[in-house]
């Protein structure tokens, strides 16, 4: 009997860690919810619905490297390897862009799949660049909104240089996305 009340408490608490990752992500706490299941991932890993609303909050909070154990986990069911193949796509170009900024790898005949997040606009943008001399800073403009723009450049760090990405609406800083 108390092995019974033992394993209702610990799918009680199952249910509600998926179910407070939700409540966070509804109300743009994606950073919040992306820490829930990086605390909790060892015990949800085979749930591919706790796993792809992690992912997707680490994603919008800016944790894309968190996204690698991710990738590897998300294989069971269509929509689950769809999730893995984008979260692939921005890992990749996050990695490739900022080897292409730090020690100046040409990027230029890269042509990945597109994808609507932030960093892959600016991949996209710079790959057209083509083979070009570095500069301080880039500044993008958005394909589909002609009042957004991206800036794009280098912040020197103590150990490790950030990549930021600016996003810039009528002139206005409105996000700054930082990677490493």
């Amino acid at each position: 009997m108390r092995y019974l009340i033992i394993l209702v408490l610990f799918l009680h608490l199952h249910a509600n860690k998926k179910q407070e990752m939700f409540y966070l992500y509804q109300k743009e706490k994606y950073e919040q919810a992306c820490n829930i299941g990086f605390n909790n991932f060892k015990n949800y890993k085979r749930d591919e619905e706790f796993v792809s609303l992690y992912s997707f909050s680490c994603l919008k909070s800016d944790y894309i490297d968190r996204l690698s154990v991710s990738i590897a986990t998300l294989k069971f069911s269509k929509e689950a390897r769809a999730n893995a193949s984008y979260f692939s796509v921005i890992l990749m170009q996050k990695k490739l862009l900022y080897h292409a900024m730090l020690d100046k790898y040409s990027i230029a005949n890269l042509n990945l799949p597109k994808t609507d997040y932030v960093l892959s606009k600016v991949f996209n943008s710079y790959t057209k660049l083509g083979e070009h001399s570095p500069k301080l800073f880039y500044l993008f403009d958005d394909e589909n909104d002609p009042r957004m723009k991206y800036k794009l450049y280098l912040r020197k760090g103590n150990r490790v240089d950030k990549m930021i990405i600016e996003e810039i609406y009528d002139s206005i800083s409105v996000k700054k996305h930082i990677y490493w």
